[in-house]
């Protein structure tokens, strides 16, 4: 498969990173040196200076034999014009864009229907609103990822000290869930994922990750001696297209917001187009300012200013001052391992959920839904069962499946399977497979041959 990324900044680095130790062709496009230096330093992949948005220069990377191209740069028109020369020179190579004007995705339809003939658009600013509301809908999690129109989810909560589940082994599990379906999928400790066995013991400190249906997760959180807490006032520091997004996603679920914008005229623009949100002007990081607006009377403070260390600090701030979780937008990817170690758990990236709804879509077939785990160590994805295939008719404990991947559901018809290792797979099944980053391309190899993707 060859696929070219226009654009070698920190989404095209980190796709190309994903792609380039899963064996594709990759060529990175870029009028900026001293990014492609990096990129060709750090990465086996090829690299082509230049505008993307030239004809030239795509005829140079190979565009007419690429499978897909993604549009990734900064600019929306240079990725627009990139996909139009793009359909023009090869109409047959798949277009990926990121754009994030409303202006432009208002015509999302017209773009994918009329020239440049877009596949997809990826809004990352969208993906991180919903992102933003899936943990708020889970008291607790770290991570929060959907499967199946939401009827499973697969959640990622901290392991405290005083967990009932500290100490455990995870063959002991099954006993306290009182027979419903429940799997703990993978655990991220001191920053290196590990798939798990009955034999592995749960340890203070840890990230869980566990799989359940939808709505059976308060029952699960209750295992970790999580409570349901509903979510009833937020405040939103950063009144920028994400900011304004994320309060108007927040008023239209009735939950009481403020924000806080520094800039007075945005400030006014928020006013005007904000119902009931009460929209402050002022400096988000000023402690008077979020003792004056009782911040410690907050379920959450959402920071989403362009600025990622004030996003950082503010969090920092009101944890202090007594708001149990903050949730930080970041756009580094260098900072997202560093973030908990200083007490910042509930991390958000645009840029990484650009990448997940990339990597859906490059994946050989149709992936539904491709999610990274934190420290993007593994991947879970969804695939539907052949009749052919050899995972097809036999318990799961008798696959020859790559190790490092994990079945964690399969859903039949209406029905939601967390299976064990005597489930066995009938054709046409949907299943979702957790895999490492070094299975992935084993995974993709056996799923290419014996599955075919949605």
């Amino acid at each position: 498969m060859k696929i070219i990324i226009v654009g070698a900044g920190q989404v095209g680095f980190n796709v190309a990173s994903r792609l380039a130790t899963e064996n594709k062709e990759v060529v990175v496009v870029d009028r900026d040196a001293a990014a492609l230096k990096l990129v060709s330093e750090q990465l086996d992949v090829q690299t082509v200076e230049g505008s993307g948005s030239s004809p030239a220069v795509l005829q140079e990377a190979g565009v007419q034999a690429a499978d897909i191209l993604l549009a990734v740069t900064d600019s929306d028109e240079t990725n627009l014009v990139s996909c139009l020369f793009a359909d023009m020179l090869s109409p047959a190579t798949k277009k990926l864009v990121r754009l994030r004007n409303d202006d432009y995705t208002n015509f999302e339809n017209n773009l994918k229907e009329r020239p440049p003939h877009i596949d997809t658009i990826i809004n990352p600013e969208l993906e991180l609103v919903r992102t933003v509301q899936r943990l708020l809908d889970v008291p607790g999690a770290v991570d929060v990822a959907e499967f199946a129109d939401g009827r499973l989810k697969l959640i990622g909560v901290r392991l405290g000290p005083g967990s009932p589940l500290a100490g455990k082994h995870l063959w002991e599990l099954p006993r306290k869930t009182g027979g419903y379906g429940f799997l703990i999928a993978a655990i991220v400790r001191e920053e290196e994922l590990i798939i798990p066995t009955g034999r592995d013991v749960l340890k203070a400190g840890d990230l869980v990750y566990f799989v359940t249906e939808q709505n059976r997760v308060f029952e699960a959180l209750s295992l970790f001696d999580i409570k349901a807490e509903t979510v009833r006032r937020a405040l939103v520091v950063g009144g920028g297209r994400i900011g304004f997004r994320l309060a108007k996603a927040l008023e239209e679920k009735n939950i009481y917001t403020k924000i806080i914008e520094k800039d007075p005229r945005r400030a006014n623009e928020l006013a005007e187009n904000l119902n009931r949100v009460i929209v402050l002007q002022g400096d988000g990081s000023d402690q008077s300012l979020l003792s004056e607006e009782n911040v410690q009377d907050m379920d959450v403070v959402i920071t989403v200013t362009s600025d990622e260390e004030t996003n950082i600090l503010i969090s920092l701030l009101a944890r202090r001052m007594g708001v149990g979780k903050a949730i930080t937008l970041i756009n580094r990817f260098a900072y997202l391992p560093l973030v908990a170690a200083i007490g910042i758990e509930h991390v958000i990236s645009p840029r990484l959920s650009a990448v997940n709804t990339i990597l859906q879509h490059v994946r050989r077939g149709n992936v539904l839904t491709s999610v990274s785990l934190k420290g993007e160590q593994a991947e879970a994805m969804e695939a539907v069962a052949m009749e052919t295939s050899d995972v097809v008719g036999k318990p799961l404990k008798n696959i020859d499946f790559p190790k490092g991947a994990l079945v964690m559901a399969i859903f039949r018809g209406q029905e939601v399977i967390i299976p064990s290792g005597d489930s066995v797979i009938h054709p046409m099944d949907r299943i979702v497979i957790l895999s490492t980053q070094k299975a992935i391309s084993k995974v993709e190899k056996a799923l290419a041959v014996k599955l075919e993707f949605f």
